[in-house]
């Protein structure tokens, strides 16, 4: 049990640096054919910058919603990882025709 809370000890700190690393306004582009981002090509990009950034491979990155192509629009998302849930948002940046640039930002804590 023990070796369990030192896990997950070290999964929160990660956690909570990646939330103010993220914050700080990592960022994606591609291009998008319509008007939004597939929430699942969300979930994509937001997983591969968890595990560059961190090192950290999310056991599901799940978005209901599509993410808009306008600026400061934003979704709410989900990631699981160590038997935790966290709240992302995540909010488009900038539009340039048909690319698009968002930013993510994980909750510090855990949800529920």
């Amino acid at each position: 049990m023990r070796r369990m809370t030192k896990d997950r000890a070290v999964l929160g700190a990660t956690l909570g640096a990646l939330a103010v690393l993220l914050a700080t306004g990592c960022s994606f582009e591609f291009s998008v054919g319509g008007s939004a981002v597939d929430s699942e090509e969300v979930a994509r990009q937001a997983s591969a910058v968890l595990e560059q950034e961190v090192g950290l491979v999310p056991e599901s990155f799940i978005c209901e919603e599509d993410l808009p192509a306008e600026v400061d629009a934003s979704i709410y998302c989900e990631l699981f990882m160590d038997g935790e849930t966290y709240g992302v948002t995540v909010t488009t940046t900038s539009v340039e025709g048909s690319d698009v640039n968002f930013d993510i930002q994980v909750d510090e804590t855990p949800l529920g």
